[in-house]
């Protein structure tokens, strides 16, 4: 049962993963390790492997944009942020987020009164 309860788990969190990062965006212009830390922080863990073909994938469609910024220890870095079109797909995952929790709260909430 446990291995099962772990995908379970493992596919809820895939699923809101790419809603959190684009909300992570939409506040500032962001480095990707900056987006690993932030989700870490909120119990999120993304690895490089996972973070970076989201970010390019979501640049591809459109989603986001970067520009490179000169650093003092290394070499330039990516810096994330949403495009306009970016921005209005994140609007319509927030409308989309508020009725999918309304919908599992009536739902889970009626089960409960079953137990």
């Amino acid at each position: 049962m446990s291995s099962n309860l772990e995908n379970t788990q493992a596919q809820m969190r895939k699923g809101v993963l790419e809603f959190c990062i684009l909300s992570i965006l939409a506040t500032e212009e962001v480095y990707p390790s900056d987006i690993i830390a932030r989700m870490k922080e909120s119990k999120l863990i993304v690895v490089e492997g996972t973070l970076y073909p989201l970010l390019t994938r979501l640049k591809n469609g459109g989603l986001l944009q970067y520009r490179w910024v000169e650093s003092k220890s290394g070499p330039p870095r990516k810096y994330y942020s949403l495009t306009p079109l970016g921005q209005k797909f994140l609007d319509e995952l927030h409308t989309t987020w508020k009725e999918l929790v309304e919908a599992v709260n009536l739902t889970t909430k009626k089960t409960d009164q079953h137990e």
